[in-house]
């Protein structure tokens, strides 16, 4: 006997499959994506990722709908809207913590929570001590005075998104641009790009943005990518203009010379570092 599933119950499946991947939504519309807001220029295609990868996770993220300002954590709007061209449809809390590393960072963690690989939620400290989700679920709870860091164990915590929210927090107080720039690894030739990989300088203060698409040209293979960044005062993410070719904005071209230029950071073709 066959079975058969009526259309709307296998289109609630597929949504709900959507939707797990950004859990931190009401519900997922892929139609705003950067997939299907932001298309590669003519002449132009985006480079095949493997499903269910960080990089295919992160050309999918949501985008809020229109051309929204960038709001800061406080609820005030930004005062410098230029760089933005579509606002991500993330949270960005109420304390001033999710600034620039901290985006990336959020990134990572979401992508891994979403699969459920909880021992991948794992960073550093600006101090050098490891904090993991697994960790923080059976109760290893860090106590910082003075700089330096120990450990206290508590009783064990459900794994749910405010118990996930509340490690995320105690994470971006205590790490930072230099943290993530000594986890991460250089890039050692630019053109291997991949979606994922972090601009970065670590530094006090420092900056960090993440490539989230990528393409390249259907003539001589040249790649394209997007760029998203949050910055300080926390603010919404956003993905960013490119101010040396308004044609190509967003896009930005991967031979740019000694130096890539925004409107808000310069980075050199030395600070591309990737997930280890």
């Amino acid at each position: 006997m066959k079975i058969i599933i009526p259309f709307y119950l296998l289109s609630i499946f597929l949504f709900n499959t959507s939707f797990a991947q950004y859990g931190w939504l009401a519900d997922y519309d892929s139609s705003e994506s950067i997939l299907s807001r932001i298309p590669p220029p003519e002449g132009y295609k985006r480079i095949e990722v493997e499903e269910g990868s960080f990089q295919e996770w992160l050309r999918n993220l949501p985008l809020k709908e229109g051309k929204p300002p960038i709001y800061l954590y406080n609820g005030e709007k930004k005062f410098f809207q230029l760089a933005n061209y579509a606002v991500i449809d993330i949270d960005v809390g109420d304390q001033d913590l999710q600034q620039c590393a901290d985006a990336v960072i959020r990134l990572r963690s979401e992508y891994f929570y979403s699969k459920g690989h909880y021992d991948s939620i794992s960073f550093n400290f600006t101090s050098g001590h490891r904090f993991r989700y697994s960790d923080w679920l059976k109760g290893i709870t860090p106590e910082v005075k003075n700089n330096e860091v120990s450990w206290k164990q508590l009783s064990e915590r459900e794994n749910n998104r405010e118990v996930f929210k509340e490690y995320l927090e105690i994470l971006f107080t205590y790490a930072g641009s230099y943290s993530l720039s000594e986890e991460l690894r250089k890039v050692p030739d630019i053109n291997n790009m991949r979606i994922g990989d972090v601009f970065i300088e670590g530094g006090f203060p420092g900056h960090a943005v993440i490539v989230v698409d990528i393409a390249e040209s259907v003539k001589n293979k040249m790649k394209i990518f997007l760029l998203a960044q949050s910055y300080t005062p926390a603010q919404d993410m956003h993905i960013i203009k490119n101010p040396t070719s308004f044609g190509l904005s967003p896009w930005f071209k991967l031979d740019f010379r000694k130096r890539l230029y925004m409107l808000e950071w310069v980075f050199g073709r030395d600070d591309l570092k990737r997930f280890k």
